[in-house]
């Protein structure tokens, strides 16, 4: 976040990837970043007829789908404040929620509600709290980087945010504390009070519906209408979510075509600031991959969310990298790090951990495929089949355009930054080192404080 707080550019990091390292990279992760949030996105629509099988199980789930996809395209298609707008009700039903959620989880797992205490005993039946051991734990991990991505939006929608120098840092606080408090303590709850064998986890299925954790949380409570209601919540952050989706979705290929990275037909943008044509694709593709779930057994469709899986993860990686590449290039050229509105606590630690973890849960969840002493090569493609295409996708830019690799002291630090004297976000007096080398404005600046002290000093 310390690049999009400096330098705040819409669908910014394959930006930064191609600014900082190579344009291939860049490339190779914008397009791996559009289509795994198509995908997502798809996935929601997917959800969403699933979740109102449960009030309407005579209804096609088709329809929902089809119904979510045009609020999708209402939210987005007339101004960014219509996103914005829709996102602030649904995190404020989420929040809520959330809060009451895990005080009816603490009360039902210390005995107040539902007749039994739980304590910390689903800990300790056989298998938990690692079922499966290092297998077990490497599939978990992917699932739950596919639950966390997003927590990087932030930093793409800082090209359209008010004031992004100010307002990032807060969101970025605000986004730790929310994910310590609502991810990690929702899950804690739920491991307190269902067993990872609990049949409706293990049974569960598009046709098994309405077995939602944090629904069976308060049917444990013996909450049952709480239960319906928390159905319907669902609802709500499935559609936060394809909010959130399509909106970067569509933000990225926007990005890609603005640095010529995509057809020029995605630069075109409406009045009010909508990118249209990224949009239409966006959510096309996106209805697309939906409507392949409807075909046969969902081969084509399980396989295209599998290319999709690890792809978000592959953008973490390259977010850390250009990290490192960009305070790099930043001290390389002299800049002074404390004039950065927003420092990395745990640098250079943060972003090589970062890489570390990611690369062993990226090349280590394909470990099933060679479990038992047998190879498995479904599971092994279908774990593995995002890394080719991504590294498809850099050698065909790479050869294609011919790009070189940028060197720290090349790299273009300044535009677009608050650095750029001709850009939005241009904070004067912000950059030491420009303040250093024309010692004239110094001096004029110096000339007109004392000018100003001794004004004040006859006045009174």
């Amino acid at each position: 976040m310390k690049m999009a707080t400096f330098m705040p550019i819409a669908g910014s990091f394959n930006e930064y990837s191609s600014r900082f390292a190579d344009p291939a990279i860049g490339f190779a992760l914008g397009w791996n970043y559009w289509f795994n949030y198509v995908c997502v996105t798809a996935s929601e629509l997917v959800a969403a007829g699933i979740v109102m099988r449960n009030y309407l199980p005579h209804v096609n789930g088709v329809v929902w789908s089809m119904i979510s996809a045009a609020i999708l395209l209402g939210l987005n298609l007339f101004s960014v404040r219509g996103y914005a707008e829709a996102e602030f009700w649904f995190a404020a039903i989420k929040v809520v929620t959330v809060i009451v959620f895990i005080i009816v989880g603490i009360v039902v797992a210390a005995g107040g509600l539902g007749n039994h205490t739980y304590g910390m005993d689903n800990w300790k039946i056989e298998g938990a709290p690692f079922h499966d051991g290092v297998p077990g734990v490497l599939a978990t991990l992917v699932l739950t980087g596919y639950a966390f991505q997003g927590t990087e939006v932030v930093g793409i929608i800082a090209g359209e945010a008010a004031d992004p120098v100010r307002t990032v840092p807060k969101a970025i606080r605000q986004v730790f504390w929310r994910i310590l408090l609502f991810y990690v303590g929702c899950i804690f709850i739920i491991g307190l009070i269902i067993p990872y064998n609990d049949p409706s986890l293990v049974n569960a299925s598009t046709d098994n519906i309405g077995q939602s954790p944090f629904a069976m949380v308060f049917s444990k409570a013996g909450l049952k209408p709480a239960a319906d209601v928390m159905n319907a919540i669902i609802l709500t952050t499935v559609l936060s979510a394809g909010n959130s989706c399509i909106y970067i979705a569509t933000r990225t290929l926007w990005n890609l075509a603005m640095h010529g990275q995509a057809p020029a037909v995605f630069r075109k943008v409406t009045k009010s600031g909508i990118p249209m044509y990224s949009l239409g694709l966006s959510l096309s593709i996106a209805t697309a991959i939906f409507l392949l779930s409807l075909i046969g057994n969902q081969v084509v469709y399980t396989w295209i969310l599998s290319l999709a899986g690890v792809t978000g993860f592959v953008s973490w990686l390259g977010i850390a990298f250009s990290h490192l590449r960009f305070r790099g290039a930043y001290v390389r050229q002299g800049f002074d790090v404390n004039d950065l509105p927003y420092k990395s606590v745990l640098y250079p630690f943060g972003p090589v951990l970062c890489l570390v973890v990611i690369t062993v849960i990226v090349f280590g969840q394909g470990w099933p495929s060679f479990a038992g002493g047998s190879f498995h090569a479904k599971t092994f493609v279908t774990s593995y089949v995002s890394i080719p295409v991504t590294v498809a996708l850099y050698l065909f830019w790479k050869f294609g355009k011919k790009t070189k690799w940028v060197r720290l002291e090349d790299a273009d630090i300044v535009r677009d930054s608050i650095f750029d004297q001709t850009s939005d976000v241009y904070a004067p007096g912000r950059n030491s080192r420009e303040t250093r080398s024309h010692p004239v404005l110094l001096a004029s600046s110096q000339d007109s404080m004392a000018s100003v002290a001794t004004g004040v000093k006859l006045c009174t």
